[in-house]
């Protein structure tokens, strides 16, 4: 048997992780959420990893939660299962956390549907990109539940606004590609974006590697910045850091010696 998650390391800087349930669409269950979890933890600890591409085997990215698989917490049953419920809920949940907070710059690779869960993993990534057969939904408030989960409510008002944002999740539409790159959900539509995602990353592992790590770091800190002079404030001594590293003298050097 495949196993639910495959990682694959292109090079020996970018690592790329392929959710592997395609007769499901790659729904979140149980041992697919362990996993995740898993790698990112290891992916958390790993100095040679620059980059992460994280997308879907088959015809789809991510289908959000598995409803036909059992919730691992919920044998209680009674009142038991409110708590144990939520274990599980957060469990879900902190994949996003896990992959906004990674050092490493992470690409979604939308490569068909991204709905409920799966549009939430990719919403948290840095950079989506998507071949135009993907599909995005939030889905949430058409299973009767609300229609704020998995961090969509930070991220997505983040990403296209709060007017677009409020309308993807409170009607739950599906969106395609190109609406997707209008809406600035995806930055770039390739018919494969699994290579398309891989050149990206490729482009971002010639730059130096505090000054990728640190601009990620700061351009999600300053989203939430309370002022001009706070967002310029961390980019000034995330710049000075920065200029302390071997790595800016050695780029400089390259600069100065093709002119």
């Amino acid at each position: 048997m495949s196993p639910v998650l495959e990682v694959a390391r292109p090079t020996p800087e970018i690592v790329v992780l392929t959710m592997n349930r395609p007769d499901k669409l790659n729904a979140l269950n149980y041992e697919l959420v362990e996993a995740l979890h898993t790698e990112l933890d290891a992916l958390a600890d790993d100095n040679d990893c620059r980059v992460v591409v994280l997308t879907g085997a088959g015809r789809g990215f991510c289908s959000g939660l598995d409803l036909g698989a059992p919730n691992p917490n919920e044998s209680g049953g009674g009142t038991e299962f409110p708590r144990s419920g939520m274990r599980w809920q957060e469990r879900i949940a902190d994949l996003t956390a896990k992959i906004h907070r990674l050092r490493q710059p992470v690409i979604a690779a939308v490569n068909g549907v991204a709905y409920g869960g799966g549009l939430g993993i990719a919403a948290a990534c840095d950079l989506r990109v998507a071949e135009p057969s993907a599909k995005f939904c939030t889905q949430f408030i058409k299973l009767g539940l609300g229609g704020c989960d998995i961090g969509v409510s930070y991220t997505l008002p983040r990403i296209i606004g709060a007017g677009p944002a409020f309308d993807l999740i409170l009607t739950a539409r599906a969106v395609d590609a190109e609406e997707a790159l209008r809406l600035g959900l995806v930055s770039r539509v390739n018919e494969n974006c699994l290579f398309e995602a891989t050149t990206i990353a490729e482009t971002l592992c010639v730059y130096g590697k505090f000054g990728v790590e640190s601009t990620k770091q700061v351009l999600w800190a300053n989203l939430d910045a309370s002022s001009l002079e706070s967002a310029l404030h961390l980019e000034n001594r995330s710049q000075i850091l920065a200029s302390t590293s071997g790595e800016m003298r050695e780029a400089a050097s390259k600069i100065l010696r093709k002119n």
